[in-house]
This record gives C-alpha cells, sequence and structure tokens, in this order.
C-alpha cells in the first residue's frame, strides 16, 4: 500500500534527479512498492525522455500522482533556446533561486554531443572568457547537473541518442567534482544515458589536487586541461590563478593521472590574435609538450561582446600550427561551432542578463572560454 507521508521525515517536492538509484529505490520500499518501481520511472526519465510524471503510463495512476506529490521532475526553466546554422543548439536554463546557466548540444556527423556547466559562474579568472566576469556564485548540485543532460537530450529525436559529454562549460569542473562525478555516474550507467566513459572529457584549468582526486576514482574519463600559454609569465597575465599553481605542477598532475587511468590528456589553447599566437609561443610549447602522449587542442578565439581579444588572422593560426607540426607535436585545430548563437560557454547568459533591469539581475554573470 501506498505510503503518502515523506520518507525520512522529509518535506514534499523533492527534486528526483537528486535521488540516485539506491535511493529511489529505498523510497520506493517505504511506500511499499515493489523496487523495481525505480528502474520504471529511471527508464522514464533517461531513455524514454518523459516530461512528467503523469507521462509514465506504466506506473498505477495513484502512484504517478504520488511522484508529482512528491517530487518535482524539472527544477530548472528553459529561457532561451538558440540554434545555429550548424546544428548546435543552445539553452539558458533558470535555476530555481533565479540564476542562469547555459549547456549546449553539438551535432557533428554521427555524434551528439553536449557541453555542460558544473558551477554558476567561474572563480577563475580567465580573462578572456565571459564565465567568469564576475566570479562564481555557487557549485550546481547532482541533480542540476543532470537535468542539463536530459534537457539537451530532449532535443533530439526519439531515434537519436546522446553521444558524448563534455563537462566544459560554466564554472571549473573539478572545483565541484563531488556533485559531478555521481552526475557522470547516471550518464554513463547502462541503465541511465548509457554513454561510454571514455566519450566522456572533463575539461579544467589545471588544478592539481582535482587532477589527482579525478584519477583516483578510477573513471577512465578524458582529461583535458586548458593551458593557454607556453609560460608562466603569459600564463599568470591570462589565467591569474596560475600564480598559485605553475604550469610545472599542472604538467606533473597531468602526467600522474595518464599513469594512473592511461587515458592521453589533452591540452587546450585558445588561440588570442597577437597575444598567444606567436611563433615563439608555438616553440614553447613544443618544448613543454615533447615526450608527452598528449594532444593539443586549439581553439580560435570566438569573440565575447565587450572584451580586448579578438579572433587569429588565417596566416598567423597557419603559421603556429606548421610549428607545432614540424616540433612533432600531434595538434588539432578545433572547428568552431555555433559562432551565430553566441556558443562560447557564458556569452548567451551575460547577454540576457544585461538585457534585465538591475532589480533582477542575479548576483553574477559568467562565461567559460569555450563550449
Amino acid at each position: 500500500m501506498l505510503d503518502r507521508n515523506p520518507p525520512h521525515g522529509g518535506t514534499f517536492v523533492d527534486p528526483i534527479l537528486t535521488y540516485d538509484p539506491e535511493r529511489l529505490e529505498a523510497w520506493f520500499a517505504e511506500c511499499d512498492e515493489p523496487q523495481y518501481r525505480a528502474a520504471q520511472v529511471r527508464r522514464w526519465l533517461f531513455e524514454r525522455r518523459a516530461d512528467s510524471f503523469e507521462a509514465m503510463t506504466d506506473l498505477p495512476r495513484n502512484l504517478r500522482a504520488a511522484l508529482a506529490e512528491q517530487f518535482r521532475l524539472w527544477t530548472t526553466e528553459i529561457v532561451r533556446r538558440q540554434r545555429s546554422d550548424d546544428g548546435t543548439e543552445k539553452l539558458l536554463l533558470r535555476l530555481a533561486d533565479g540564476h542562469t546557466i547555459e549547456c549546449v548540444l553539438i551535432r557533428e556527423h554521427e555524434r551528439r554531443t553536449i557541453c555542460i556547466s558544473t558551477q554558476v559562474g567561474c572563480a577563475m579568472g580567465c580573462v578572456f572568457c565571459a564565465s567568469g566576469l564576475d566570479g562564481v556564485v555557487r557549485n550546481l548540485t547532482t541533480g542540476e547537473i543532470i537535468e542539463q543532460m536530459l534537457r539537451l537530450a530532449q532535443l533530439l529525436p526519439h531515434d537519436e541518442r546522446l553521444s558524448h559529454i563534455v563537462v566544459m562549460g560554466m564554472g571549473e569542473p573539478l572545483a565541484n567534482l563531488k556533485n559531478l562525478l555521481p552526475a557522470l555516474a547516471q550518464a554513463i550507467d547502462p541503465a541511465g544515458l548509457a554513454i561510454s566513459a571514455r566519450r566522456v572529457t572533463i575539461s579544467s584549468v589545471g588544478l592539481p589536487e582535482g587532477i589527482a582526486r579525478l584519477a583516483a576514482a578510477r573513471v577512465p574519463y578524458h582529461l583535458a586541461v586548458s593551458l593557454h600559454a607556453p609560460d608562466d609569465e603569459l600564463r599568470n597575465r591570462l589565467v591569474p590563478v596560475n600564480k598559485q599553481i605553475g604550469i610545472g605542477k599542472i604538467l606533473a598532475a597531468a602526467d600522474d593521472y595518464f599513469a594512473v587511468t592511461h587515458r592521453r590528456v589533452t591540452f587546450e589553447y585558445v588561440l588570442l590574435g597577437g597575444v598567444n599566437d606567436r611563433p615563439e609561443h608555438a616553440r614553447a610549447l613544443v618544448d613543454r609538450l615533447r615526450g608527452r602522449p598528449a594532444l593539443l587542442n586549439v581553439i580560435p578565439y570566438n569573440p565575447v561582446a565587450g572584451l580586448p581579444y579578438r579572433t587569429p588572422t588565417p596566416s598567423a593560426q597557419s603559421r603556429f600550427r606548421g610549428v607545432l607540426e614540424q616540433g612533432g607535436v600531434r595538434v588539432q585545430f578545433r572547428l568552431r561551432k555555433g559562432d551565430r548563437i553566441d556558443a562560447a560557454c557564458g556569452q548567451l547568459r551575460r547577454w540576457h542578463e544585461a538585457a534585465q533591469p538591475p532589480s533582477a539581475m542575479p548576483l553574477a554573470v559568467g562565461n567559460r572560454s569555450e563550449a
């Protein structure tokens, strides 16, 4: 018989996506319902992409009503949805506390990649990035991270599935591993989104302690370290947090990550016209990366309104690439996608919040380099 009282003395309308499979099974058990009901609900959430409890038609009607009374399915509101000619789609989501975050769906050949955020804003302070212009407000919860995945999955037709996840949106993922790792666990769960762990990439500015914790988790996610400069003098200017770390410690932590996980580390390098795109920068990168089983992912800058940085010229990009390839560095230049919808993370959020009257604006406005 269904127990209509909240379990554990809690309150009604809990976000259901904060419940992992074991906790959801426990809730059904306390309601004298069979535990397989939890698997049914998760199938509706992750596979069938239900947008309400009422849509879960293989559950008894009174159970659907109880779920709707106990839980919230969605805690976010889609404030804005944009789509580029190349198929990239971006969502601006308003959280329950009024703050906003961004997430992106990228269509490329057979891939269906999502880029998700982990924080409201960012504390890393990269000078060319819109995510951190006003600092960090808070970490996202596990449920809020999962909800981005499901919101983006709902943009796909039912015969298409998400294939890749890049944690490269707003915020520093390694500063929120406590909430991120449980969310990714549900993404790679065969009974969840069933995405291969080897198709998950976590992008970090490079926090050695966080890299060590990620390695200790023993999950074979790809690690992408946002380098952006070949030496500490330049990186201190572009990534202020580097003053407390240093490139040497970051590279050592990345080497340790490879030794533990056997997953090649990718180094990301946002190419800024006239700042870090000269041949001497490329030669210094060759010296830094020589002998490492690494990939250098070069990202021509996606301009942000109000910031002084620009996209490098095609000739500068070509010279930079030539030096790297001649030096034996494995390099790829990322094709910029979604330019027309401000797809670099935080641009849409900043534009939206700047359009609000000051009394309606959240406490911070953010952006991370590239989504």
